[in-house]
């Protein structure tokens, strides 16, 4: 008895054994590009300290130490500008962050599978535009001479809608458009967490008479609490990284004072005017930040949830 007890526990251990080894072979290339493109590219901080010029090798350029990171404190005040952008966009997409909740919660209740699909696909489809291209249509609609200003000269407007070129809508016109662009997108875990609430819970609550909004309050939002304070969290995390191609299409001098976020800034710094030391430090700044904010992200969600994200 205990014989065939053995041999059972070890064709189990083999089993569980060989389906291990073939997830890890199948993890592994993601785990690789991680690797080579996240970490191996850490190297890159050692010209941080140095007065790095193209074409030198680290070798054969001269070690300054700490100068960079004090002339980024030295102009401060423009760094203190460029983060007040970053936190901004960032803390209006936090504040906006259960539009994909109620989405996705919408699309559930849509009764017709097709039309459900429509709305899903139509939704989702700008998510795959380029920023290139969004700015493209943007620019048709909304510039002095676009479809839109084209519209109201011809009902008598005398007013040129201009939110291109408006420095007082630029953050809230850059939010408008990433939420059309995204919306869509961010609801698919949501609809897919749906999709795992246990219908006995919901055949429960019909049974009790709750009505559609009832049971969408009692178990549909609850059944997205752990989803969504996820997503969240791990929004707060990456709030210094709001995206570089909206900001870098759309920059320009009219908003230049609202647009320019820490991403868009590091570029200007490396590649528009060839600092890259300084451009480097800079993105070590902001790494360091993010990954403060990860922990305390972590720390925030074991207190509140009793559970891990990291």
């Amino acid at each position: 008895m205990s014989n065939g007890v053995m041999k059972s526990g070890k064709v189990k251990y083999r089993k569980k054994n060989k389906e291990g080894i073939r997830l890890f072979l199948i993890a592994l290339p993601f785990v690789l590009f991680i690797f080579a493109f996240s970490y191996v590219p850490l190297f890159g901080w050692a010209y941080a300290f140095t007065d790095y010029r193209a074409g030198k090798g680290l070798t054969d350029i001269e070690f300054v130490g700490l100068q960079h990171f004090i002339a980024i404190w030295n102009n401060r005040r423009e760094l203190f500008r460029v983060l007040r952008n970053t936190f901004a966009l960032s803390l209006i997409g936090l504040l906006f962050s259960p539009l994909p909740v109620v989405f996705a919660i919408l699309i559930n209740e849509i009764k017709s599978s097709k039309f459900r699909k429509l709305v899903q696909t139509f939704t989702t489809l700008p998510n795959f535009i380029s920023w290139i291209v969004v700015f493209t249509l943007t620019f048709a609609m909304f510039s002095a001479d676009g479809m839109v200003n084209g519209v109201l000269r011809k009902f008598g407007a005398e007013t040129i809608m201009n939110p291109l070129g408006n420095n007082e809508i630029a953050w809230g016109f850059q939010w408008a458009l990433a939420t059309w662009k995204s919306l869509g997108w961010n609801a698919i875990i949501y609809i897919a967490a749906i999709t795992g609430i246990d219908s006995e819970l919901y055949d429960a609550v019909h049974v009790d008479g709750a009505n559609r909004w009832q049971t969408i309050w009692h178990v549909t939002v609850p059944g997205l609490y752990s989803t969504f304070f996820v997503l969240l969290l791990l929004q707060i995390s990456n709030i210094l990284s709001n995206g570089f191609d909206q900001y870098f299409v759309f920059y320009n001098p009219l908003t230049a004072d609202k647009l320019e976020v820490l991403d868009y800034y590091v570029y200007k710094i490396g590649v528009l005017t060839n600092n890259y030391p300084q451009s480097i430090a800079l993105g070590m700044f902001k790494t360091i930040i993010s990954v403060t904010l990860l922990f305390g992200a972590n720390k925030l969600s074991q207190k509140m949830r009793g559970e891990s994200i990291v």
